[in-house]
């Protein structure tokens, strides 16, 4: 490792320890040739992911783009930005873990409304609006008719007017 301030390549590494929750190994290292301390932090190299779009191009996998689109989905909805992170994230993970180095833009869009169904109905509607080219109101009316067969079954004891009054 070169030095920072007289460039000399002979270090000695004087303490590691795991930073960022393992995801790194933070070294302090100190000169051979001027005696001054740095620290160095090691991270696996993760692989380059590629996105195949429709037109069959393939360009470098963007959460900035994932992170843009679900928020656009969440304008106005009780979803913090946290959140939206937290689906970008998870879809990244998800991707990554897979051991796949490409992945097509219909996979990323089936992850995200995968996620948007969970986090906030209103938003995946507005998404799937978009992801799956609404042109139609019958388009809307199907949608939300499969999201209404999907929901769990009222609890124990609620009455048809009760879940009518909280929806």
């Amino acid at each position: 490792m070169r030095c920072p301030y007289c460039k000399n390549l002979e270090d000695r590494v004087i303490d590691s320890r795991i930073a960022d929750e393992g995801a790194a190994i933070r070294r302090r290292r100190e000169c051979q040739g001027c005696n001054r301390r740095f620290t160095t932090f090691e991270r696996a190299e993760r692989v380059a992911l590629q996105v195949r779009k429709r037109s069959g191009e393939r360009i470098p996998f963007n959460r900035a783009k994932i992170i843009a689109g679900v928020g656009k989905a969440c304008v106005n909805r009780p979803v913090t930005q946290q959140e939206v992170e937290r689906v970008a994230d998870d879809i990244e993970e998800t991707i990554r873990a897979g051991g796949i180095e490409e992945v097509s833009t219909q996979e990323i869009g089936l992850a995200v409304l995968d996620r948007l169904r969970d986090l906030d109905e209103v938003a995946y509607v507005r998404f799937a609006s978009v992801y799956k080219d609404f042109q139609e109101l019958t388009d809307f009316e199907r949608e939300v008719g499969q999201m209404l067969q999907k929901r769990t079954p009222p609890k124990a004891g609620s009455t048809a007017g009760e879940l009518r009054a909280h929806d």
